[in-house]
């Protein structure tokens, strides 16, 4: 984590028989958006005539000072996270068309938020370990930093933000498949507090889309990280801290 991008190639797949080209062009349109955002051109791509649109990026950047790796935390440190969750769970409830339009915008907000300041603002402040929040939810990609650093975790379920709605859709049963089976594949590694039922363990395993950062970061550097989030804007949850290591029981959520 923390590179630095340098260009970008479009990938797309789209049915042009069934869909107009004005799509596409909304589509590739905010791609450009977003990587003039980034401070990267795109120098091209590769498209495809498909049954089912796609549409995603290649991106090529270069090492920003020494790279940060996810299997570096250390004992003691503290664990930051840069945006909500419930990615996962409102896009199903968009699928559903059961979403609000405040949960729409809200989805979408987070999801066209660069990573970038927050990337810039821990490279500045200098910290231990990080990896993005994406396919695997919080507890899938904090249990890979927890296993490759040899470590455990503590997280507090109540420092957690989620995105408008979520906690709803899930308590009515709106949950992806994506998000049940991280959550499957997890359970033996997690130890939850009584009080978190089924649908909070899910919150956690949600399957997120452009997710946040989630920092380990030394003490004597935490207040520093957090006042320099806030200050440019980003979210700066303190969920939780890095401890020795338990046998089998890497994270444990109250």
């Amino acid at each position: 984590m923390g590179g630095e991008p340098k260009f970008a190639l479009n990938i797309v797949a789209f049915p042009s028989d069934d869909l107009p080209l004005e799509i596409l062009s909304d589509i590739l349109r905010g791609g450009a958006d977003i990587t003039k955002e980034a401070g990267i051109p795109i120098l091209g791509g590769h498209s495809i005539k498909d049954k089912e649109p796609k549409y995603g990026m290649v991106v090529t950047g270069i090492p920003k000072g020494t790279p940060v790796k996810n299997s570096t935390a250390n004992i003691g440190d503290s664990l930051i996270l840069t945006k909500p969750l419930g990615l996962g769970i409102i896009s199903t409830a968009i699928k559903k068309e059961i979403a609000t339009e405040k949960m729409i915008s809200n989805a979408v907000k987070i999801m066209t938020t660069l990573n970038k300041t927050a990337s810039e603002i821990m490279n500045e402040v200098g910290v231990n370990a990080c990896t993005d929040i994406t396919g695997y939810g919080l507890l899938g990609h904090l249990l890979e930093m927890c296993k490759g650093s040899g470590v455990s975790a503590n997280i507090n379920f109540n420092k957690i933000d989620f995105i408008h709605g979520a906690i709803e859709c899930a308590s009515d049963g709106i949950i992806p498949g994506g998000t049940k089976k991280n959550l499957s594949f997890i359970k033996d590694s997690i130890t939850f507090s009584n009080e978190l039922d089924e649908t909070k363990q899910y919150l956690l395993a949600d399957a997120q889309t452009s997710g946040g950062l989630l920092i380990s970061v030394s003490n004597n550097k935490v207040s520093k990280l957090e006042s320099k989030l806030i200050s440019a804007g980003c979210l700066a949850m303190n969920i939780g801290t890095v401890c020795e290591l338990r046998d089998k029981n890497y994270i444990r959520v109250s």
